[in-house]
């Protein structure tokens, strides 16, 4: 675990400082510099182009990562990688042209509640094909065991720019609209930026020989783009489905609630990133006994981390929307279901890792698609009763019943599970901070009383980690760190 540790303790800063920047973006330049009408368009462009990036990347990052590692010679690599550059176009085209052929019926389609957004449909496809090239790109320096570059991209590259925009927005240097082509200009920039430092890492040698196993990897490919746009449609299909029931607006309240909720994500997206090639390497060498300690062990680290966040999310969560705009004060029962959501992601370790690289992902696609119909769905039903809390709660049955799903075939192909009795002191430990500091505030101002809790939970919620020793990997990295604080 030690690469794991190094390259995840330096990943999870990156991501919360990125998170943190987020965070002044979202809770006080969006909602105070531009009119809520523009934030929604914002977050469902976004939205939008996070569902169709899997489909023009044609699962091209995720499957540099699981075969890159069984081509034994450095030719088969470079023709392997060359395909790899190319493949996206296979689909980036024809949708390119389907795009603009039928730019105006898209449009209308898109445009039926808010007409707002049928102008911007180019913005989509742009964004879409640069998420795609960056994540590429991405996987490019992942197989090289090189994560920390590509994650400050991914995660704070976009919202420094975009918190510049904002301001160009305020003292008027640009207008929204202005604001809005650089936000697109930003994700292709940063894509360039990330080919670039792949390329040092490895300079592509461009081979067009035929593969051998050819055939399985344009399977994988296929399936992927199936299983990469189901996972990311339970994850963003809520935002673009509630542009067809409520004004647009509204949908920037849920986008504020997501984002606080979407805080208990952090440690996840920081720790996959190496932990997806490491699941690859052990899978190919068939090395199940340390699979199944990196599953174990990712679980536990995952969930300590994470449980913090999800403490200091929802015993602070009423203070905090006492000083954002009160407009944005209804998505409370949208952050307490997607934090939950958010925490079972967590809970599941390398569990996604394990799937997309093993010989099974094809069942994923099959549970996938049964989840990804549930979800839409429920969003059909919940939306027009109950708004975006109807919204929220379709979102957390989705992402409650996939997971399981995932969790339980896990355990029948690989006969592993995640949890140890360290787990189930951690789940009691949650569960009692949580009665004990849910009711009780410190008078002070709502920022104040949110720093001075956030302290002291933080406090005690370690001590009692390190004093129960839940996990070996969480006490020696806090040793580390208190011992070098503690000489200077």
């Amino acid at each position: 675990m030690g690469i794991v540790i190094n390259q995840s303790l330096k990943n999870t800063i990156t991501t919360y400082a990125g998170f943190g920047l987020g965070a002044v973006n979202v809770l006080f330049l969006y909602t105070n510099f531009i009119s809520d009408q523009y934030y929604g368009l914002v977050a469902y462009i976004l939205s939008a182009s996070n569902i169709m990036m899997p489909l023009m990347a044609f699962g091209a990052h995720n499957t540099l990562v699981k075969f890159f590692t069984s081509f034994k010679t450095e030719h088969s690599a470079n023709s392997f990688l060359t395909l790899m550059l190319f493949l996206p176009l296979v689909l980036t085209i024809p949708v390119g042209i389907v795009g603009y052929f039928a730019h105006d019926l898209i449009a209308a389609a898109l445009s039926s509640k808010n007409e707002i957004v049928g102008a911007y449909l180019w913005y989509i496809f742009i964004t879409a094909f640069a998420m795609a090239y960056f994540e590429v790109f991405y996987a490019w320096v992942k197989v090289q065991m090189k994560t920390v570059f590509g994650n400050f991209m991914k995660e704070v590259f976009h919202r420094v720019v975009a918190m510049v925009l904002l301001f160009m927005v305020y003292f008027e240097i640009i207008d929204v609209h202005g604001f809005l082509m650089g936000l697109v200009a930003t994700y292709v920039l940063r894509s360039l930026l990330m080919m670039l430092f792949a390329f040092r890492q490895r300079l592509p040698v461009f081979r067009f020989d035929r593969l051998s196993n050819l055939s399985a990897i344009i399977k994988y490919a296929v399936l992927i783009i199936v299983a990469g746009s189901i996972a990311t449609l339970i994850l963003d299909v809520d935002k673009v489905m509630l542009n067809n029931y409520i004004a647009i607006e509204k949908v920037a309240y849920y986008s504020v609630a997501v984002f606080i909720a979407t805080v208990i994500a952090v440690p996840q997206r920081a720790m996959h990133q190496i932990l997806l090639p490491l699941t690859a390497q052990f899978l190919n060498a068939k090395d199940k006994v340390a699979l199944e300690d990196l599953y174990k062990r990712s679980s536990l680290t995952l969930c300590i981390t994470s449980g913090l966040i999800f403490l200091l999310i929802i015993l602070n969560i009423n203070q905090l929307y006492e000083i954002i705009p009160p407009e944005f004060g209804g998505g409370l029962l949208v952050v307490f279901l997607i934090s939950a959501a958010k925490l079972y992601d967590n809970l599941l370790g390398n569990n996604n890792a394990i799937l997309f690289n093993s010989d099974y992902y094809r069942m994923v696609i099959v549970f996938g698609v049964m989840l990804a119909v549930l979800a839409v769905l429920l969003n059909m039903v919940f939306i027009p009763l109950y708004g975006i809390n109807g919204s929220a709660m379709a979102t957390f049955i989705s992402v409650f019943v996939y997971n399981t799903a995932k969790l339980l075939f896990v355990k029948r192909k690989f006969k592993m599970w995640p949890f140890t009795a360290e787990t189930f002191k951690w789940g009691l430990l949650l569960a009692l901070l949580l009665m004990v500091f849910y009711f009780w505030d410190f008078p002070f101002h709502p920022l104040a009383n949110i720093v001075l809790k956030s302290v002291l939970i933080s406090i005690v919620y370690l001590i009692l980690i390190l004093r129960l020793e839940l996990s070996e990997d969480i006490s020696s990295m806090l040793g580390k760190i208190l011992r070098k604080n503690f000489k200077k």
